[in-house]
């Protein structure tokens, strides 16, 4: 099996047992949810096949919903994020030349790139699934000012996350 897959398979289920275990748990006054398992979806190659990106995305989305017991409610998000993934790529990161198995990760876009493409994503994530949770327009302004809030805290996370389990490449 190659590097590729064991660093897959293993970041897949640490993030989804960090979700469930720790960041499912946790109460930051009820109105900001930190889902950093979209990491996942985010650090996939870039490269690879749309259906996969799909089924990945619906998969770990589906793991979400029914360990968290949310009816689908993260499946939907998660599968929307990652269908609209290549075109962010596509508008952010045009100049850039990825090859096979290159992730967008902060060694080939950079931390401002990284920092971008994940503050839209997980906004568009986090605005799918809150939106869908409430299913209803009247308090739009609430249900906004927690997809706001809840998208930086988990950004950050996943900053923090990236940034601490990025290897340094050493100058020679």
């Amino acid at each position: 099996m190659s590097n590729l897959y064991v660093r897959n398979i293993v970041r897949y289920l640490s993030l989804v047992l960090f979700q469930v275990l720790i960041l499912n748990h946790m109460n930051l006054s009820g109105f900001i949810n930190p889902y950093v398992y979209v990491l996942f979806i985010l650090l996939l190659p870039v490269r690879i096949n749309k259906s996969m990106l799909l089924l990945f995305a619906f998969l770990t989305g589906l793991t979400i919903d029914y360990l968290g017991n949310t009816l689908g409610l993260h499946a939907a998000a998660t599968v929307f994020m990652a269908f609209l993934r290549p075109s962010v790529i596509k508008v952010f990161f045009n100049n850039v030349e990825f090859l096979s198995g290159d992730e967008p990760g902060i060694a080939k876009i950079k931390t401002g790139g990284f920092l971008k493409y994940s503050l839209v994503l997980v906004f568009v994530h986090h605005s799918v699934l809150f939106f869908l949770e409430i299913f209803d327009f009247h308090d739009f302004l609430n249900t906004l000012s927690r997809t706001v809030l809840s998208t930086l805290v988990t950004t950050a996370m996943i900053m923090i996350i990236v940034l601490v389990f990025t290897p340094v490449k050493r100058k020679k």
